[in-house]
This record gives structure tokens, sequence and C-alpha cells, in this order.
């Protein structure tokens, strides 16, 4: 065993060191930080250290620098790790929990564990009874300790969790896609641990909260992740001898032929949980070992579909549901695959979705089923592409069309033509910010003076992670940071900046919930004459902010100066403005 010096501590043996005492004898902690802690210790049951650290007593760094000092062991941040899921396994979950012990690494037979007390030599003993293995000890603080036994025993433990778990879960009811019952317990006995293992995998992806699950297959093993608020986390590993079951069963969920496995798929899932319905966009993909599986989760019951509660800042949401409400005209929403842009224009369609009004509206594919809404799948394979969809719309009497995306120059033309004869057009376009979606329609052949016409609004969006309203504490931002994000002190003045620590509720991540940040550009009289001057993009922007466009940098800053989201978020999500437009 190599740890602390046995003789040191003899007669403690299995006996907790009083560390609150301990950090009183060095003048570490007063008499009334140790009572303030010890009473947060009782009535919240968090370790004595995690009281500390959170009541600003102590830093965490200092603090496992005084325990590695205490017990003359080498001190570990388990934050800064990544421990193997295979180590995880040599030690049971009950035996971690009860003496606050996480294995974090392995060379050989030697099996590294970190203890909150490493004095505790009969644990250390149980560890190597259990492990077989030879014990080097490290020290951690219970907080740390704690969060890497739920974080790492939750995903090492998993597959085992679910299915345990599987005969107190709601039962998930796969449902015909096109009458809408269930399909009989008898057309799903055949395989039923198969069956249960991939119901209870989309139960577990709805209950997180996940928009996505990948099945991934590798030389020998499978891979589970779940996306969950825009990262994607690793699940589990089922066994790999499951691949070809768990496909089969898919596939057949999918309505996918499933003696076809070298070309891609797509299908759709139907299933029931806890009464509600819930739909799956399915994906298909041959790689060198075998199909992965993408499953997109369509859950209405999580779609938010009120404008005022998507994130935007008063002055933009003003101008955008101005746009919306117009009579006609064009409205065109920007930016990457998965930044939200679907949610933003199925709530403006839901504002304007009145008895009175025909809305119609051409997507690849329909994502989510609107009451009252005439929705219509564009089909490549017939020539259902989103122009010929179109045309056909004018001759429907609508109101409001909503087109998926505009692509080329013939839908464009005919999204603008409709815009100009009457009719208020929604679509979507792949630029990075508002401005550069005009020189984006004019590069596709649209005359400047049809886009200057028909465009009301043009709005560009992303998505940042909110921070986890559990473990959110202050932070204090170093003038590096500040000037990385174009952020003078004047404008940071009365800013609360946070971070998220990591907790349950967030699984370690320190973030819970996306928020919308957001580029509304209006089409004004200047704008609309800098489009037909053939203006650049830079000068079209510096115009619309000082028009009072806010770009999407310094709406996802208001944010981070409210303690929404972080700083990371903001600089993965927002691009720098140019200095003369900061």
């Amino acid at each position: 065993m190599r740890g602390p010096n046995r003789d040191r501590f003899r007669g403690e043996g299995s006996m907790k060191v009083d560390v609150g005492m301990k950090l009183l004898q060095a003048n570490l902690v007063s008499e009334e930080d140790l009572r303030r802690a010890q009473k947060i210790e009782q009535q919240d049951a968090q370790p004595l250290s995690t009281a500390l650290i959170k009541l600003g007593v102590i830093s965490e760094d200092r603090l496992l620098s005084f325990l590695s000092e205490l017990y003359e062991t080498p001190a570990v941040n388990l934050e800064q790790i990544t421990i193997d899921p295979l180590v995880v396994k040599a030690i049971p979950v009950e035996l971690a929990t009860k003496n606050q012990v996480m294995p974090i690494a392995r060379s050989g037979r030697l099996l590294r564990v970190a203890m909150a007390n490493p004095a505790n030599f009969f644990v250390i003993d149980d560890i190597k009874f259990n492990s077989g293995l030879e014990v080097e000890v490290c020290v951690s603080t219970e907080g740390q300790i704690k969060r890497a036994i739920d974080k790492y025993y939750d995903q090492a433990d998993s597959m085992a969790n679910m299915m345990k778990s599987m005969e107190t879960e709601e039962d998930v009811e796969v449902v015909d896609s096109t009458d809408d019952e269930q399909v009989s317990g008898a057309a799903l006995s055949e395989e039923a641990p198969v069956v249960k293992f991939v119901n209870t995998l989309m139960a577990e992806a709805v209950r997180r909260g996940a928009s996505d699950i990948h099945i991934e297959p590798y030389e020998k093993k499978l891979r589970v992740r779940f996306r969950i608020d825009g990262t994607l986390y690793e699940m589990m590993s089922p066994p790999n001898k499951m691949k070809a079951a768990i496909l089969s069963r898919l596939k057949i969920m999918a309505e996918l032929d499933i003696a076809e496995r070298r070309v891609p798929q797509d299908g759709r899932i139907r299933i029931r949980l806890a009464g509600r319905t819930i739909d799956l966009r399915v994906s298909t993909l041959p790689t060198i070992f075998g199909e992965k599986i993408v499953m997109r989760i369509l859950d209405k019951g999580n779609l938010a579909l009120d404008l005022t509660k998507l994130g935007f800042e008063p002055g933009p949401l003003s101008n955008f549901l101005r746009a919306v409400e117009s009579p006609y005209g064009m409205v065109l929403v920007t930016g990457p695959t998965g930044s939200g842009k679907t949610t933003t224009l199925y709530s403006a369609l839901s504002r304007v979705n009145l008895p009175g009004v025909n809305i119609m509206t051409a997507e690849d594919p329909v994502e989510y089923n609107l009451e009252g809404i005439n929705q219509v799948n564009v089909n490549d394979a017939v020539d259902l592409t989103f122009s010929a969809a179109l045309k056909a719309f004018l001759r429907q009497d609508p109101n409001i069309i909503m087109v998926g995306e505009i692509r080329d120059k013939d839908t464009a033309s005919i999204a603008i033509k409709a815009a100009l004869t009457g009719h208020l057009v929604f679509s979507t376009v792949h630029t990075n910010d508002a401005p550069s979606t005009i020189n984006r329609m004019i590069d596709m052949g649209i005359e400047p003076f049809l886009v200057a016409s028909a465009t009301n609004l043009i709005l560009a969006q992303r998505l940042v992670r909110r921070i986890c309203p559990k473990c959110k504490e202050q932070v204090t931002l170093s003038d590096e940071v500040m000037r990385e994000l174009q952020l003078s002190a004047a404008r940071a003045e009365g800013a609360t900046f946070m971070k998220g620590k990591g907790c349950y509720d967030c699984n370690n991540t320190g973030y819970r919930g996306r928020q919308g940040i957001y580029e509304v550009m209006p089409v004004s009289t200047k704008v609309r004459d800098m489009i037909l001057a053939r203006r650049p993009t830079s000068e079209i922007k510096n115009a619309a902010i000082k028009e009072g466009m806010l770009t999407l940098r310094m709406d996802a800053l208001e944010k981070l100066k409210r303690g929404i989201t972080s700083v990371e978020e903001v600089l993965k999500e927002s691009a720098p403005d140019d200095e003369a437009a900061v």
C-alpha cells in the first residue's frame, strides 16, 4: 500500500480524522466559520469541506493542499481529470459511496484511488480484497469524490441501471405512424431483452432531455451517446454482440429495409411515453464496422411556441413581432443546423395561426405537427421540391407561406414573388449573420431591387447553454478575458458574471437548458437604399447597428452580464464584431 504513514495515524483505524478541527488548529478557518459550515453540513446533508468552500471560507485548491500536507499524501483534483469507465469497475459502487473513495487510474496490478480520509486503513484493506490489486492512495475533497461517484458510476452502471429499472419505468408504447394505433404486445414479444433495452433507451433519452441518440458501431465495442443541450455525452457501451439485434429492432420500428445495409436510410418512429406521443426521426449510415443510427427526438411537449419566452431582448422582439404580423413581405431566419431556427419559425406561425388565416408550409422533413397549419413534406424522389411546393401553394389561396429553406434561385424567386404579391413568407437561409444574408440572396441570382422590396426583416440566431441554477456561482473576469469579449469596464458595470460548478442536477456539466441569442435586422429605408446601391455587407451591418440592431455578440454579452450564460459559450457561439461596430 502506498499512501499516508500508518504509524502517524495508528489508533485512528477506521475513525475519521476531524478535518474541521485540523483546519481550525491550522488557523485556516475561524470558530464562527466552522460553526456556520457545520450547520450547513447538518441541514443540507453536504460534506463539511463543500460547505466551507461554498461559504468562501477556503478555496478548493487551498483545501486540497492542506489535506495533502495533513495526510502526507499526494492530492488530486478530480474535476481536472477524466477517468476510464473500466477503472471505475474496480471498486463496487456501494464501497465507493459508503467510504468516500474513487478509483482514478490503473497501471498493471496497481490501482490508484482518491480518498477523503486516506488514514482509514480498514477501507484500503477492503479495496485490496475486493479488487485483488495493490492500492496507491491520493487525497481529494469529499465534495469532489461525491460528484465523481455520481458522474462516473452513473455512466459505468447506466446499462445495468437501465435494465434494472425496466420493471418500474413507464412503458414505452410503439405507435403505428399511419393509424396511430399501438403495436400489439404479441408483435413485440420476440427478442424481448432487445425490445426492452431499445424502449428503455428511448425513455432514458427523453427523461434526460436529449435531442438526439447516437448508436455507433466500432470494431470491438458499441457506443451510445446522447446529445444534451447541444453537447454529446457517452452514456453506455452495450455488449457488442447486441449490435445486430439493436440495429434490426430499430429498423423494424422505423419501417426500414433490414436487409439493406449498403446505403443510408431514413425513417420515423412514433412512441407513446408517460401519456404523450413522441416522434423520433431515424437515420442510418453504413460505416466500416456496421450501420450507425442517429435518432432525432421530436418531443412536442418540449416545444416552446411563445416568442416572448425564447430569450429575445425587448427591442429586437418588438421588431420581430412587427415583421411577423405584417400582411405581406418576407422574413428570413438564418443560422447553422441545430441553432433553433425551426422553433423560432414555428413560434412565429403559432402567433399568426388564426381561424381566418390559411397557413401552408413546405418542410424537409416536417418536424412537428401543428394544429390548423397545412404542412407538406418535400420529396425530391417525386420532384416535390421546395420550389414545386411553393408553386402549388400559390394556387391554394394562402395568406402565409413557410418554406423550410431557400437553397437555389428557383425557390428564392418564387418566395420573393409570393412576398411581393400580398403574401407573408417565412424561410431560412444558411449564412453567418443577418447582413450577409442580403448578399447570399443576390449571389443566388436575385436582383437587388427584388431583395430590397420583398424583405421585411432578417434574423440570425444561435443557441448558448444556460448556467445551471442549482450550482451557479459568481466569478470575476480577468482583463484578458474582458478584452477577448470586447467588453469595456463601462459596458460591464453592474454585470453579474456566473459559472456553473457542476452538480447532480446538471450531470456535473455546469449547464442546464439552452437560451437563444438573436441578431434582428429590420430592412429599414436606409438599409433598403444600401441594398439597391449594392453596398458591402460591412457597411450595411454598421448602418443597422446605428439604427439599434444588436449583433449576435452584443446579445450574447447581455445574457452573460445577467448571469444567464458563461464566457465560454459567448466565445464559442458568437463571432467578434469589427472594431467599428463595437
